[in-house]
């Protein structure tokens, strides 16, 4: 069964580290280039002064650039996510949503930089925002991108 955006989403959010964190994916693009996912703030997702826990903010940041990265590359990259930095600058209350984008010209770059098996680490930036728009924390993740080392049929015959 081949994934499609649709699935990712739906399957992403009745994930159980996702489902029992309050984190809802709403939509991935048809083209893998943008995702956007929610927080609901929660007597389980909160903390001690009933704001949005900072674990939380990140989770649901954690492997969204990555994806996309990955689905637009294909499977002939290595792709990770390898850091991460959150700036939290209001207290976060209600519902909040990170948008992530990585455009195709974005990804043609990752994939000439990544050409025969160089290392690229590339950061990416969201801003989670509440119902009203106010930025609750900026969010930088590192993304790893390394073409896939391809077996020459002399050497998978010598193996």
């Amino acid at each position: 069964m081949r994934i499609t955006p649709r699935r990712l989403a739906v399957g992403m959010s009745l994930w159980i580290p996702n489902l029992c964190s309050g984190i809802r994916v709403r939509c991935f693009a048809p083209d893998w280039t943008s995702a956007v996912v929610e927080l609901h703030v929660n007597p389980i997702t909160r903390n001690y002064v009933k704001t949005a826990f900072g674990g939380s903010m990140s989770a649901m940041t954690d492997p969204y650039f990555f994806m996309l990265v990955m689905h637009q590359l294909g499977r002939d990259y290595v792709v990770w996510d390898t850091r991460g930095e959150i700036e939290f600058l209001k207290p976060g209350r209600g519902v909040l949503t990170a948008r992530f984008e990585v455009s195709p010209a974005k990804a043609q770059e990752l994939r000439e930089r990544a050409r025969g098996g160089a290392k690229v680490l590339e950061w990416f930036e969201t801003e989670i925002t509440d119902l009203e728009g106010d930025v609750v924390a900026r969010v930088r993740r590192e993304v790893y991108v390394r073409e896939k080392r391809r077996v020459t049929e002399s050497a998978a015959a010598s193996r």
